[in-house]
């Protein structure tokens, strides 16, 4: 028989990263759900109650899962799980973003909601913070738009930051001929550009938006398709990045690139200048 108020299992020695996983998963959802109060997750009250929360059988109906197929998360058994039920369960414990990414990781899946419209407003105080860097700094979106920059950026970026309409950065670098002037070795950095933009859209195949703007430069720029077919993929680096402004003259920077801790597909990226 299965105990009801089972406790945190604790780590062996010798386990494998998968099972520690397993049981990091049990023990995160039982935690999940004995937090939950039954009224609002639309439980009916019971007279009494063993344990704190929901239980099990009601967490696996509002899954639309089985209680036994609960259970064994639970118990940090080796079962299969669907994104799709991962999703109901998530659903049904009431997680957070955050809270939802863990239950993802650990259970070595990826979240079939992760994708979207990448049109979830950037906070004000972000924008803020960019207007305060006295470097080029400028905010992308999933979809690589720019959000919010600041004037040494709009300064920098001609043709892309300093007029009014798409501010796309990979249309920038794609169908602008002012960016194969501005942008020292174009050849190689939009190499680099497509590499990096896959690794970022490979976690939202799903997203309309995003699958609308690749298709739409495969159509209209012979060079990212044929890069894009390369199926090249590198990390958001920092490193040097140089220009060949049309007042300013050659100007070289090193690149600093973050993740925006409340909104993972926001990118800060920061230029900063070197004279040497």
């Amino acid at each position: 028989m299965i105990d009801p108020g089972a406790r945190p299992s604790r780590p062996h020695a010798g386990e494998t990263p998968a099972v520690l996983n397993r049981r990091a998963l049990g023990d995160f959802i039982r935690a999940q759900r004995e937090r939950l109060n039954p009224a609002a997750a639309g439980v009916a009250a019971a007279s009494r109650r063993r344990t704190p929360g929901l239980r099990r059988e009601e967490v696996a109906q509002l899954s639309g899962v089985s209680t036994t197929w609960y259970t064994w998360i639970e118990q940090g058994r080796d079962v299969s799980m669907s994104p799709s039920a991962l999703a109901r369960l998530a659903r049904a414990l009431r997680l957070g973003r955050a809270e939802r990414d863990y239950l993802f990781e650990l259970a070595g899946k990826r979240d079939p909601d992760q994708g979207g419209d990448g049109d979830d407003a950037v906070p004000a105080v972000l924008a803020d913070a960019v207007t305060a860097v006295t470097s080029p700094a400028y905010v992308l979106d999933r979809q690589w738009n720019a959000r919010a920059w600041n004037k040494a950026a709009e300064r920098l970026f001609t043709g892309w930051l300093d007029r009014a309409g798409d501010r796309n950065l990979l249309r920038f670098i794609f169908l602008e001929a002012g960016a194969r002037r501005l942008i020292s070795n174009w050849d190689e950095r939009a190499r680099r550009v497509v590499a990096e933009f896959r690794a970022h859209s490979g976690a939202h195949l799903n997203d309309r938006g995003l699958r609308a703007l690749i298709d739409g430069l495969a159509a209209e720029s012979p060079e990212f398709a044929r890069l894009w077919d390369t199926h090249g993929v590198l990390g958001r680096e920092g490193g040097e990045r140089t220009f060949n402004h049309p007042k300013d003259g050659f100007l070289r920077f090193e690149q600093v690139t973050f993740d925006l801790a409340s909104h993972a597909d926001v990118k800060l990226t920061i230029l900063v200048p070197r004279t040497a």
